[in-house]
């Protein structure tokens, strides 16, 4: 039997972390019945009543529910820790609010562990993707990948999306080779699994913008902007691909 990670960052979360956790449980109790699965909340940094919330949830759901506490804030950080320490053998993340439609996921995990894929990944950009979202996230979204794809010479259109999964061999080869713990974490998971040959899977996803994203949009793209500059400048990193990667 398969082992499925998903982990969910939070920063300052009590209140959407009860519903997220059993929106998810119901999910994934339905549609990955055949596999061992296990949410795993990541406080990367909360100043609220999050820590609290989450260790109730652990004790109401030993069996699949965990809990990982960080000091120091960052999505990619949170990430970090919680995918190279888990031994389950496909590592997924999403957003506390779950924009992203569920339905998605399944196609995801199956990828990895029955088609040799490596990462795959939602994208809000890819045919059949059904999209709500005010124009000016379009707009930046759209533009932001546009630059990423003319930096980079990528071909995967939709890098930020808070919905993704690996295989448990290509997060131990690719995330020591990322640099960055914030926002640009997934764009350089990407950059670097494509030009370095993994096999990736980008699905379409519905998605329905959150009113109370705490993303703050120009802060974003300028870490984001750095981050492309110095993979563009500095070249990516070689990575050693283990043999249990299949090409």
């Amino acid at each position: 039997m398969a082992r499925v990670d998903v982990v969910i960052p939070v920063l300052n979360e009590e209140r959407a972390l009860p519903g997220c956790i059993s929106r998810l449980r119901e999910f994934l109790g339905a549609s990955l019945s055949e596999h061992a699965w296990r949410v795993v909340v990541a406080d990367n940094g909360s100043m609220d009543g999050t820590a609290a919330v989450a260790q109730g949830l652990v004790e109401d759901y030993p069996d699949n529910v965990g809990y990982v506490h960080l000091d120091v804030r960052g999505r990619g950080r949170a990430l970090r820790k919680t995918w190279l320490e888990s031994d389950a053998d496909v590592l997924c993340y999403m957003d506390v609010d779950l924009s992203t439609g569920l339905d998605a996921l399944p196609a995801m995990v199956d990828g990895i562990l029955n088609d040799g894929v490596h990462v795959a990944f939602g994208s809000r950009l890819a045919n059949g993707a059904v999209i709500e979202r005010s124009f000016k996230r379009e707009f930046i979204s759209r533009t932001y990948n546009v630059v990423i794809r003319l930096m980079m010479g990528t071909r995967f259109r939709d890098a930020q999306c808070g919905f993704k999964a690996v295989s448990r061999g290509a997060a131990q080869a690719l995330i020591p080779h990322v640099v960055n713990n914030h926002w640009f974490f997934d764009t350089e998971l990407l950059v670097i699994a494509e030009k370095r040959g993994f096999r990736m899977l980008e699905v379409p996803v519905a998605w329905d913008e959150d009113a109370d994203s705490r993303v703050k949009i120009v802060q974003t793209v300028m870490e984001d902007l750095k981050g492309l500059a110095r993979l563009r400048w500095r070249g990516i990193p070689e990575v050693d691909r283990p043999a249990g990667l299949r090409e």
